[in-house]
Order: C-alpha cells, then sequence, then structure tokens
C-alpha cells in the first residue's frame, strides 16, 4: 500500500469518526438548493470536511484540496484531494445507509487513489496504485468486476431519474429498458457494487468533480472502466458512465451519445 492510499484510509476514519455519532440521531439540515431544488446539507457534512482539511493541512501542507462544502485551496497543486464528505445527504438524513464519504487523490489532474467509505456498515472501498480492495475492520478482501457482455444481462442503476434533463431522461430510459435489471437511490455505493462484482453500469449526469474523482481509481483498478458519455475521460460536464465490463461502453454510449454535453 502506497502512503497516500494509507492516507486516504486514515481520512475515511477520521469523516467516520464524525459522521455516525450524527447518523440516525435528530440532526437538522439546510436546504442550499434554492429554486434549483432540494439539495440538503448538513452539520455532519461541514464538520467531517473540516476534519479531512485539517487533517490533509498537518500532513501534506503542499497539496490543494476541493471539496463540496469549502470549496478550493489551491486547485492547481500537483496534489489535490477531492472531498465529498457525505455523498447521499438525502440517504442520509432519511437514516438509510446508502450514503459514503468520497475522498479522491488527484494527481497532475488525474485520479490516482479513490476511497468510497460507508462507515455504519463498516466498509472502506479503495483503489490505487496497490489495487482495488474492500476493507472492514482487519480483513481486506481484493474486488474485482464481473464479466457481463451484454447489456441485456447487466444490472444497472442511477441515483434519480429525476436528475436526467428531457434528453438524458430519454436515453438512461432506453437503457434501462434493454437491461435486465435497475436499481434506483443508491448514491455512490452503486459504483462500489460494481468494483465489487455485484452491479454492472452506472449512469448520471450534473455529477461534480467531488461526486465522481473518487469512483475512477476504485473501479478502474478492480477492472473497470469509467468515461463520460461521448466516450472520453469524465470532466467538469458531470455525464458519467461507470462499467464493470468494457463491452458495455459501446452498448449504452448508443443511446447517452445523443444526449452528450
Amino acid at each position: 500500500m502506497t502512503d497516500y492510499e494509507a492516507f486516504a484510509i486514515e481520512l475515511a476514519h477520521e469523516a467516520a469518526r464524525v459522521t455516525l455519532p450524527f447518523f440516525r440521531s435528530d440532526i437538522g439540515h439546510e436546504d442550499k438548493g434554492g429554486a434549483a431544488g432540494f439539495d440538503p446539507v448538513t452539520e455532519a457534512d461541514k464538520q467531517a470536511e473540516a476534519a479531512i482539511r485539517r487533517l490533509i493541512a498537518a500532513r501534506y501542507p503542499d497539496h490543494g484540496v476541493i471539496g463540496e462544502e469549502y470549496g478550493e485551496d489551491r486547485p492547481d497543486a500537483e496534489h489535490v484531494w477531492v472531498l465529498d464528505p457525505i455523498d447521499g445527504t438525502r440517504a442520509f438524513i432519511s437514516g438509510l445507509p446508502l450514503w459514503t464519504t468520497l475522498i479522491a487523490l488527484r494527481t497532475n489532474g488525474k485520479p490516482t487513489v479513490g476511497v468510497i467509505a460507508q462507515p455504519y456498515l463498516d466498509e472502506i472501498f479503495i483503489g490505487g496504485p496497490s489495487g482495488a480492495r474492500l476493507l472492514r475492520g482487519d480483513v481486506e478482501t481484493p474486488l474485482a468486476v464481473r464479466s457481463c457482455e451484454k447489456l441485456t444481462d447487466a444490472v444497472i442503476s442511477t441515483t434519480d431519474p429525476d436528475i436526467f434533463n428531457g434528453a438524458e431522461l430519454g436515453a438512461w430510459t432506453q437503457v434501462r429498458a434493454t437491461a435486465r435489471l435497475a436499481r434506483l437511490g443508491c448514491d455512490a455505493y452503486a459504483y462500489a457494487m460494481v468494483a465489487a462484482g455485484k452491479m454492472d453500469l452506472v449512469a448520471e449526469t450534473s455529477l461534480k468533480p467531488w461526486d465522481w474523482s473518487a469512483l475512477v481509481p476504485v473501479i478502474e483498478a478492480a477492472g473497470g472502466k469509467v468515461v463520460n458519455w461521448r466516450g472520453a475521460a469524465p470532466d467538469d460536464r458531470g455525464q458519467v458512465l461507470a462499467v464493470g465490463d468494457a463491452r458495455l461502453i459501446d452498448q449504452a454510449l448508443v443511446t447517452l451519445k445523443r444526449s452528450a454535453a
């Protein structure tokens, strides 16, 4: 395990220390969405990101940070940590253990280390130069995607079809109609299931860098692939397609490309 991978795990544990006491408590929330729609944020989000940032500043003061709650600090640095302290705040405030903490390290602009952590289930999915694995307590299990040659055999996911605009929704609907099974409402946990070989494809839109950066090293170190809806590397346009079997990319892009940004 590299030093950066070990540090990403340390950050995940620190986030868990902060977030878990709030989960399934009487914690309130603010709505930061305004006219754009309901977008909750809690004290757990804020405190967890602040705690992660303090550790980064202490260990790697020359590194940059991009976080959902507190913005950018030296985003052009060689090494930049990209943070979403609670991805799936709607699940968090609903008492559902499908929220995750997302932590990524970008090196020269490319995600090289990623963590998808679900502390209530005591799960840390990590991907990086040392490979991909699931940590549960002291047990490490290698992660590997599964073979799925045809979209008609695939188990797929998106968080909520309401995230799609009209053209995107039409494209998603066609992909969903072709696939064997679709699951909704899983947020970033669905990407962890792709890396674990339990699901085959996730398609989403309007994602910010902190939503997708951690997913890339986890899924790709497990043997999968993450692209945008044009088949290139994910970017700030926010349309993401993650697959366990790369043969699914072209099959999904037949429809997704029509609404690619």
